[in-house]
């Protein structure tokens, strides 16, 4: 299974690095606070402070991340299209890099901001994966 499906697994550490160098990014800019109280951001931060956005990409990332390793590793299980598994993986693993990237660096409280369309491109490699899932468990 694992030469099977290393393309999709190597994606999915992509993931799990990612998620980790979020929580590393936004723990040290917590740190970096005047006013640090463990475990707390301050509830009136907002995007113009990289401290709420680098908490937000980290727990927007954690909000996501069940979605796409449970589908990934239930069809690895099942036996699924190796090559269009590790694809999707790649595309969600890319897209919450570049959404992650956007929400460092842009400011903005409009709507939809660019790192909106990413957070979109992720999102559809996820539905895709999940329609694709159960086909194959339909079939």
């Amino acid at each position: 299974m694992l030469a099977t499906y290393s393309f999709a697994i190597w994606g999915l550490w992509l993931i799990l690095l990612t998620v980790l160098i979020q929580y590393q990014v936004a723990s040290i800019a917590h740190r970096k606070q005047k006013h640090y109280v463990p475990g707390i951001v301050d509830d009136k931060l907002s995007h113009e402070s990289f401290v709420f956005r680098s908490n937000r990409t980290f727990l927007n990332s954690n909000e996501n991340l069940s979605m796409m390793f449970g589908p990934a590793l239930l069809g690895m299980l099942v036996g699924m299209d190796a090559y269009w598994l590790g694809i999707l993986v790649w595309i969600y693993a890319i897209a919450r890099i570049l959404h992650m990237a956007l929400y460092y660096v842009m400011t903005t409280e409009k709507n939809p901001s660019p790192r909106s369309y990413f957070y979109l491109v992720g999102s559809a490699a996820n539905l895709v994966l999940f329609v694709m899932l159960g086909l194959h468990l339909a079939a």
